[in-house]
């Protein structure tokens, strides 16, 4: 609830600081005393447009500070919003506004956003009055009020929907892999069907690169042995030579001992040169290559590289490409099987929400018919006894169905007898519209809502016996939240737990707006004031007494 209101140089209002408790609250002074400026102070500081209106004549930045107990759901919202608070701390709202109309926003003096700073006080404040179109007059919020006042199973349909969203979500994805993978049939039938035939090895790219690595270099080197080779063969080699000559030699040899040792020398040249050539014979037989598997070889290795870059990947790749366009391919053919089981899911999910949001609706519409017996019984005190009052369950299409349920509800009355329903805001009045907000206010208030509630004037243009009732019910209602009014009935101000009385003053041309709250004889005078106008008699303060004594 609404602790403290600290105001500096709004308006008419130089400094201004007021505590407030629990219950009601009442708001009294004459016209024109400024009773406003102090509901624009406060709406200024729960995130209202910033105006340069709103500074002081004079001044450079007016400021208004809100102080607030800091009820759970609101410490959540911030968090959501990166500002953190203590739950046994609370919550100051900051709002400045500079003369040249440029403002700043502050909770807790953490810099925030004026769109959070609404959001966190439409939760903390309700402000009721003439010209208001938040909180009740929302058609959004109806719904809510409606299943808080019925006590509705609201988190079984909302668990419902998302797991039937999830579904058709999971479906929908289903769905379009299969379409995608079903246009590429054709695509992936080839292209598995040629990397099968191919049937690629592992490490294969490597092994083959290395033995064609190999095989060229065998070539080369046979090329070069049998050029050398070719001087070991035929009549005319060097060894052939060497022979003939040893030949001939060996008849000459005992002619004189020299040439017998030249004969051995050759002798034993042809010896080693015959063994040489032995070894080159070994040699060129050892790393002779085979030109057909070189060819083999390559051809392989060739439409191996080939696949790779059809498909944009490297060599090493081709077999994990296989696996992963043959995974697609049967995916095709188990799709259908797949796309029948997330049907069924999906259906299963649709049928659980619809049969927790028809209970829902069910629910909706026999709360409703309790809300309008509620709120009827408390317009005819309000003077609205001509009027009706009804909740209208509304049926949406399916494709317009929510986590909510399948219901838009809003508020409507009749003002006269044979009168459409309307909504609120559009055929009622200011007063009447604030006496309907009371009414409906009483007939749900035991769902809560914000927790300080705010009635501006909910009594104009109403006297006697409509007055006693509004206090009566804003009393009853003060019960179970903090309420403020703002009023001009001495029926509604003399209910009041705390008076609050403003008035205006003038120091030659500057003129100030101040609070005072009120003790108890200070109450019974501004009561009488209220009964007896400009000039207070014994008469008014007596009944001022008894107005008092009634609380």
């Amino acid at each position: 609830m609404l602790t403290g209101l600290s105001i500096r140089d709004v308006v008419l209002i130089e400094a201004l600081d007021l505590d407030f408790a629990g219950g009601l609250g009442v708001l009294t002074g004459e016209t024109g005393a400024g009773k406003s400026i102090l509901l624009d102070a406060l709406g200024l500081a729960l995130g209202a447009r910033a105006d340069s209106g709103f500074v002081r004549s004079g001044a450079e930045k007016a400021q208004v500070t809100a102080s607030f107990e800091s009820p759970a759901y609101v410490a959540a919202l911030l968090a959501d919003n990166d500002i953190d608070i203590e739950m046994d701390e609370p919550l100051i709202i900051r709002r400045t506004v500079k003369a040249d109309g440029g403002s700043k926003a502050f909770i807790n003096d953490q810099p925030c956003s004026a769109a959070l700073l609404r959001e966190v006080g439409a939760a903390l404040v309700e402000i009721h009055g003439q010209h208001d179109d938040r909180g009740m007059l929302n058609a959004r919020g109806h719904r809510g009020l409606l299943d808080a006042f019925g006590r509705s199973d609201t988190a079984t349909v909302s668990a419902n929907f998302a797991a039937w969203q999830d579904a058709k979500s999971r479906l929908d994805i289903a769905r379009e892999a299969l379409e995608n993978a079903a246009r590429d049939r054709e695509w992936l039938e080839h292209s598995v069907a040629e990397l099968a035939a191919f049937h690629p090895q592992p490490g294969e790219e490597e092994e083959l690169a290395g033995e064609r690595s190999e095989m060229q270099k065998g070539e080369r080197i046979a090329e070069d042995l049998k050029m050398v080779l070719e001087n070991f063969d035929g009549p005319k080699s060097g060894l052939s030579l060497i022979r003939s000559a040893a030949r001939k030699l060996d008849r000459l040899a005992d002619a004189h001992p020299l040439l017998a040792e030249a004969l051995a020398s050759l002798d034993r040249a042809v010896i080693e040169a015959s063994d040489a050539e032995d070894k080159l014979n070994a040699a060129a037989r050892a790393i002779e290559y085979e030109p057909a598997r070189l060819d083999e070889i390559e051809e392989r290795l060739f439409e191996l590289r080939a696949l790779a870059r059809k498909h944009n990947i490297a060599p090493d790749g081709v077999i994990a490409l296989q696996e992963r366009l043959t995974s697609q391919l049967n995916s095709i053919e188990a799709g259908g099987e797949g796309l029948a089981l997330l049907e069924a899911e999906v259906a299963a999910k649709h049928n659980a929400y619809v049969q927790s949001a028809s209970a829902l609706s069910a629910a909706r519409t026999a709360a409703a018919v309790k809300l309008d017996a509620a709120v009827k019984n408390e317009l005819a005190p309000l003077k609205l006894d001509a009027a009706q009052f009804q909740t209208a369950v509304e049926k949406l299409s399916e494709d317009r169905w929510t986590a909510d349920g399948m219901d838009r509800v809003e508020f409507l009355i009749s003002t006269n007898p044979g009168a459409p329903f309307a909504p609120l805001a559009k055929i009622a009045s200011g007063g009447e519209l604030s006496r309907f907000i009371l009414a409906l206010k009483v007939a749900l208030a035991e769902e809560g809502g914000a927790a300080t509630i705010i009635f501006d004037e909910i009594d104009r243009g109403v006297g006697g016996a409509v007055a006693a009732a509004i206090g009566e019910r804003l009393a009853r209602l003060a019960t179970r939240t903090q309420l403020l009014a703002v009023t001009h009935s001495p029926q509604v101000a003399a209910k009041g737990k705390a008076h609050y009385f403003i008035a205006k003053s003038s120091l030659g041309t500057v003129t100030r707006t101040g609070v005072t709250l009120l003790d108890a004889e200070a109450r019974r005078q501004e009561i009488a004031r209220m009964l007896s106008g400009a000039e207070v008699t014994d008469e008014a303060r007596a009944q001022a007494e008894r107005l008092m004594e009634t609380v």
